[in-house]
C-alpha cells in the first residue's frame, strides 16, 4: 500500500508540474494619453481643457492561456470608464481577429478624474462645441485601436509563466457617505464600510523574473479635485510607476475594486496622490515578498446579463427640472425627454456580470459600473474559502450600482449621479438581489460553493 501511495503522489506531482508548465502569458501596453489641449472628465465646473501631463496614461493587457484553446485577456485602462459602445467594439474586434469570446475579455478602468473625456460618459458635466465633440469621437477611435494593439502585443510575446497570488493592505480609502441632519452627503465617514484588501497576481517567467503585476484597490482615483487641469492617473498612476521602477522590465496593471462610495483621504493635492500611490505600491511589494499561493488551475469564464429595472419614468419630474433645475439638471432633463419621445429603452439596464475561475486557486469577479463597496464585502463573507479578486468599473461604466441600503438612504450614489451620467432612474430596490442571484448562478456553474 505504501508503494502504491508513493507512486500516486509522484503522478500527482508530475501532473501538477505539467499543468503549471502549460500556462503561458503575455503582456502588452500602449500609451492612451490624448493629444492636447483636451478636456478632462469626472468633475463638473471645469472651464478649460488640459494642456499638459504629469505622466502618460496607459492601456495594459495581460493575456493568460492555461491550456490550448483557452485564453483570457485582462485589460486595464487609465481612464474614467469605458462605454457600452466601446466595450461592444472591443469584443467584436478581438473576437474577429483573435477568437476571444465575450466572457474571456475583461476591461477595467482606473476611474481617474484627471483623465480624458470618454464621450458620451458624463456628457452632462459640460457644454461642448462641435469641434470638441469631433475630438472626443477621434479619441474614442484612438482608444479602441490602442487597446487592441496592447492585446496584440501581449499575444505576440507569450511565454511560459508562473502565476501566484497574495493579498496586501492599504488604508487610505474612506467611506464618503456622511450622514448630516438626516441626509447623506459626499463627505467623510470613517465609521462606514471600506475594503482595504490589496489583491495581487504576480506573473513570472520560467526563470522567475517578474513580468507582470496585476493589483487592485477599492478607492476612487479622486485625490486631485476639479481644480486640476493636468493629465495623470492619480494615485493609481503613481503606484504603477513606482512598481515598474522597483521591478525593471515588469508591467504593473491596476484594477479598481468596488470603490463607488470610497474616496482617498486626505485628498486635494498632487503630493497626496503620490503619497497614496506609494502606500499602495508598498502594500503590493509587501504582498509579493510574503508566501505566495500558486495559481495552476485551468481557467473557465462566464458572463451573464441581468436586467436591472429603473423606477417608472416620470415625465413631470423632468419637465420640472427643465424649469427649476441647475444647468446640469436641465441638460439631463432635455436628454431624458428626448429619449422618452423617441421611444428609447428607459425601463431597465442590461447589466453584465462576469467571472473568471482559475481551477480552485483564483476567482476574478468583474462587475460593471461604479459598484459600492458592500458588494465586495458581502461576496467575500458569502464565500470565505475562496481567493476572490473583485473588480468594479469593468466593461461598462454607466453610473453607480447601489445596494438596497444605499437606495433606502439616498444620496449621490443612489440618485444624483444619474444626472451627470444621463441615465433614468433611480434603480428599483431589487438591484442588489438581482446581481447577487446572477453571481450565485455563475458561481454554481463554475463549481464554486
Amino acid at each position: 500500500m505504501k508503494k502504491i501511495a508513493a507512486v500516486w503522489l509522484i503522478l500527482c506531482a508530475m501532473g501538477a508540474a505539467s499543468n503549471a508548465q502549460s500556462i503561458r502569458a503575455g503582456v502588452g501596453r500602449r500609451v492612451i494619453t490624448p493629444e492636447m489641449p483636451y478636456w478632462l472628465t469626472g468633475y463638473g465646473g471645469r472651464t478649460k481643457p488640459a494642456v499638459e501631463k504629469m505622466h502618460d496614461l496607459w492601456a495594459k493587457a495581460l493575456v493568460i492561456e492555461t491550456h490550448p484553446g483557452k485564453k483570457i485577456a485582462l485589460v486595464t485602462t487609465d481612464v474614467l470608464g469605458l462605454t457600452p459602445e466601446i466595450h461592444a467594439d472591443l469584443v467584436r474586434i478581438l473576437g474577429e481577429q483573435y477568437g476571444f469570446k465575450r466572457s474571456e475579455l475583461v476591461f477595467n478602468a482606473s476611474h481617474t478624474h484627471a483623465g480624458p473625456m470618454i464621450w458620451p460618459s458624463l456628457e452632462m458635466i459640460g457644454d461642448y462645441d462641435t469641434t470638441v465633440l469631433l475630438q472626443f469621437r477621434r479619441y474614442k477611435t484612438f482608444l479602441v485601436s490602442q487597446i487592441v494593439a496592447a492585446v496584440r502585443m501581449a499575444l505576440d510575446n507569450m511565454f511560459t509563466a508562473q502565476l501566484s497570488t497574495a493579498h496586501g493592505r492599504a488604508t487610505f480609502a474612506m467611506n464618503r457617505r456622511q450622514p448630516v441632519n438626516g441626509k447623506i452627503i459626499n463627505g467623510k465617514n470613517p465609521s462606514g464600510s471600506s475594503d482595504h484588501d490589496v489583491p495581487v497576481l504576480t506573473v513570472r517567467n520560467r526563470e522567475g523574473t517578474t513580468k507582470a503585476i496585476l493589483f487592485g484597490y477599492a478607492c476612487h482615483n479622486t485625490t486631485m479635485g476639479g481644480n486640476n487641469y493636468v493629465i495623470s492617473g492619480d494615485y493609481a498612476g503613481f503606484a504603477q510607476i513606482d512598481l515598474e521602477q522597483a521591478y525593471p522590465g515588469a508591467t504593473a496593471l491596476f484594477f479598481t475594486g468596488c470603490a463607488g462610495d470610497q474616496n482617498p483621504q486626505p485628498r486635494g493635492t498632487v503630493e497626496l496622490a503620490a503619497t497614496h500611490g506609494k502606500e499602495l505600491s508598498d502594500a503590493v511589494k509587501a504582498a509579493m515578498q510574503q508566501k505566495q499561493q500558486p495559481v495552476s488551475g485551468q481557467v473557465k469564464s462566464a458572463l451573464d446579463t441581468v436586467a436591472l429595472s429603473f423606477v417608472p419614468f416620470d415625465v413631470q419630474k423632468y419637465d420640472s427640472a427643465l424649469v427649476k433645475g441647475t444647468v446640469y439638471e436641465q441638460r439631463w432633463a432635455r436628454l431624458m425627454i428626448q429619449a422618452y419621445n423617441r421611444g428609447w429603452e428607459l425601463t431597465r439596464y442590461n447589466y453584465p456580470v462576469q467571472v473568471l475561475r482559475f481551477g480552485r486557486d483564483l476567482t476574478f469577479v468583474s462587475l460593471a459600473g461604479e459598484v459600492v463597496v458592500d458588494y465586495a464585502l458581502k461576496l467575500k463573507a458569502r464565500y470565505p474559502g475562496q481567493n476572490l479578486f473583485i473588480a468594479g468599473y469593468c466593461n461598462h461604466v454607466m453610473g453607480y450600482i447601489p445596494t438596497r441600503k444605499v437606495l433606502e438612504e439616498g444620496g449621490y450614489e443612489a440618485n444624483e449621479n444619474l444626472i451627470y451620467y444621463g441615465m433614468p432612474g433611480p434603480f428599483r430596490e431589487d438591484v442588489e438581489e438581482k446581481i447577487f442571484y446572477t453571481l450565485q448562478r455563475i458561481f454554481t456553474r463554475l463549481g464554486i460553493k
